[in-house]
């Protein structure tokens, strides 16, 4: 791929005025946090060559590098190698320069207050939601005074033709009837929805239209914004971006997906099923197209085996029909409104959910901490999701990022342990995932990253 030689970009909103005790600390990164900054700032300078694969990028471009330069008013990037795609006859797009000095702002700067005396404070559970609220405050995501409008969109970026077109058929809807759109920006059920809802404003004149791309360093260098995202923030992790999704969303509306959409899925059903959230409306809508309702089928099958049938009270199924999920969407947003009005709750962010400090800290993923997982039907139902979801985020990070691939290839699959129902369950979705081609790779080629063992007699299952 051709290469940029040699480039010096300044900001031109984020990090354009610092103080000298803010270069100086820019200045003064760790070269772990800086080697986060660089790959993820290849990863935005990658944008619209939609690759999945990380490694591949990172070996494509092995000479990039990237520098800060101080200056007497603030700083500037000296950049070398990089995609020659990021720009238009030599000049870095503008949207893609944004979202480099977003990398900056969000994993640098971000880092540099949770070390400082008096910064973030991230050891208790309302250290993290304030710290939360100040990374995308500080990012311009948080604005007072705006009307609650905000749809989070989640799914899959390996989806077919007919799921993402529906998807954008949505967001053309949802941005008829004014609504914005926030999605962990990258492509496919993340796109769609932006892209359609950018024509729906147009359609209506609205010239501010919110098209927020909210994701973690783990996740950005395999999924790259798109170029739809006109707001970008970078959470610390995956825990904080999915606290994130949550406090900022008016409704969520789920796509079909793989692993991952499973993982975000039992995030919000362990906060709404937590007795101190039962009185808290956040819609949540399953929307498919015609005639691929099947990923929406395994996903309540295995909700009513693990976790029970109250659990269904919590989402809607929708198949086809985009102009009815926004027509529901504008519906229960009446419901959130009417409810933060009488309880004088933000509009901007919802500080009432209560998010118990196990789902706030990160999950390590590790075999160690993949073999402790409790999968106990015993444990208390919000308990329970909250491991499920750590199971699914372990086996993401197996199947698609570099350190959990570096783990399997290493010391192997990673073993979970539970009764055997549950164990059951599991292994009958991630098997019709891999068979429904959600998984990345053919059902042929895929070499799975776990095994699970049936807890009375310690049989292992194979997917």
């Amino acid at each position: 791929m051709e290469k940029i030689r040699e480039c010096v970009v300044r900001p031109s909103s984020s990090l354009n005025l610092l103080s000298h005790q803010e270069i100086t600390a820019a200045m003064e990164t760790g070269d772990e946090v800086f080697q986060t900054f660089q790959n993820c700032a290849l990863a935005v300078l990658n944008t619209g060559n939609e690759t999945d694969d990380a490694t591949e990028m990172l070996q494509e471009f092995s000479e990039f590098s990237i520098a800060i330069l101080p200056e007497s008013r603030g700083i500037k990037l000296r950049i070398r190698n990089a995609p020659a795609t990021a720009f238009v006859d030599g000049k870095l797009i503008r949207g893609i320069q944004e979202h480099l000095f977003a990398c900056l702002r969000d994993i640098v700067y971000t880092q540099a207050k949770i070390e400082s005396a008096g910064g973030f404070k991230i050891d208790t559970s309302t250290g993290i939601t304030d710290t939360v609220f100040r990374v995308l405050r500080n990012a311009g995501i948080v604005i007072p005074n705006h009307p609650p409008q905000l749809v989070v969109c989640w799914g899959g970026h390996a989806i077919n033709r007919q799921e993402y077109e529906y998807s954008k058929e949505v967001g053309y809807e949802l941005g008829l009837r004014g609504m914005d759109i926030a999605t962990g920006c990258g492509i496919g059920a993340m796109k769609g929805p932006m892209k359609g809802a950018m024509i729906g404003h147009a359609k209506q004149i609205k010239s501010s239209g919110r098209y927020i791309g909210i994701t973690e360093p783990g996740i950005i260098a395999s999924e790259p914004p798109n170029p739809t995202v006109n707001e970008l923030v970078i959470l610390p992790d995956i825990e904080k971006r999915l606290e994130a999704f949550v406090r900022l969303a008016h409704a969520i509306i789920v796509f079909p997906g793989g692993v991952g959409t499973i993982e975000e899925i039992l995030y919000l059903l362990g906060i709404l099923m937590r007795k101190e959230n039962r009185n808290i409306p956040l819609p949540i809508i399953f929307a498919s197209p015609e005639g691929y309702e099947e990923y929406f089928n395994m996903v309540d099958n295995f909700i009513r085996q693990t976790i029970g049938e109250e659990a269904t009270n919590f989402y809607q199924i929708v198949t086809g029909n985009s102009e009815q999920v926004a027509q529901l969407t504008l519906r229960n947003l009446n419901r959130v409104v009417s409810h933060r009005r009488r309880i004088n709750e933000s509009y901007a962010y919802n500080w009432e959910l209560n998010i118990p400090e196990s789902m706030q800290w990160p999950f390590e993923v590790s075999h160690q901490n993949m073999a402790a997982l409790k999968l106990y039907r015993d444990l208390p139902k919000a308990e329970l999701v909250a491991e499920l979801r750590r199971a699914f985020s372990g086996i993401v990070a197996g199947n698609v990022k570099p350190y959990g691939i570096h783990q399997i290839r290493e010391s192997g699959p990673y073993q979970l342990t539970g009764d055997p129902s549950l164990m059951e369950a599991i292994d009958t979705l991630l098997s019709e995932l891999v068979a429904s081609g959600r998984m990345k790779v053919s059902a042929e080629n895929y070499v799975p990253c776990y095994q699970l063992n049936n807890v009375e007699n310690e049989k292992t299952i194979s997917p």
